[in-house]
C-alpha cells in the first residue's frame, strides 16, 4: 500500500532531522519528534528508523534524483536512542550493531549485566531547541 503524502512528509522530515545529529553525539526519539513539532510522536520516529532502507534504491545511480533517497548510509540511525539513554532492541543483534556503530564514532557505550547498552546523555547528548537546518 502506498504511503500518503503526509506519511511521506513525516518519513522525510525524520530522516532529514536525524542527518543533522553531529558525529559522536546522540539524541532521543522523543527529541526528534519534538524538533519536528510533534512531541507525542516518539514511537513514530522509531518506526521511521526501523523502515529506513539499508542501501540506496537501485535507481539512485541513474542520474535522476541522486541524493534524494534516504538510506542507512546517509541517515545516521545509530545516533537515536531512547530517553533513558539506552539502545532499544529491534531484533536479534540490532542493539549490539548500533552500539558498535556508536563506538566507531568515539561514543562510550556501556553494557550492563543484562546485556543492555547505555550511553551517557549528559556527555554525548545533542538537544538543540531547533534544528540547525529546517527540513
Amino acid at each position: 500500500m502506498p504511503r500518503t503524502e503526509e506519511v511521506e512528509w513525516w518519513y522525510a522530515a525524520v530522516y532529514s532531522a536525524v542527518q543533522q545529529i553531529p558525529f559522536g553525539r546522540v539524541t532521543t526519539y522523543g527529541h526528534i519528534a519534538e524538533l519536528l513539532g510533534h512531541p507525542r510522536r516518539a514511537r513514530q520516529v522509531g518506526i521511521c528508523l526501523k523502515h529506513l532502507p539499508s542501501r540506496p534504491p537501485a535507481s539512485a545511480g541513474d542520474g535522476e534524483g541522486e541524493g534524494e533517497a534516504y538510506h542507512a548510509d546517509n541517515v545516521p540511525w545509530q545516533r537515536v536512542i531512547n530517553s533513558k539513554g539506552m539502545i532499544s532492541h529491534r531484533g536479534p543483534g540490532s542493539a549490539a550493531r548500533q552500539a558498535e556503530r556508536l563506538r566507531e564514532e568515539g561514543v562510550t557505550v556501556n553494557e550492563d549485566a543484562m546485556g543492555e547498552f547505555y550511553i551517557d546523555l549528559k556527555t554525548y547528548g545533542w538537544f538543540p531547541e531547533e534544528l540547525p537546518e529546517e527540513p
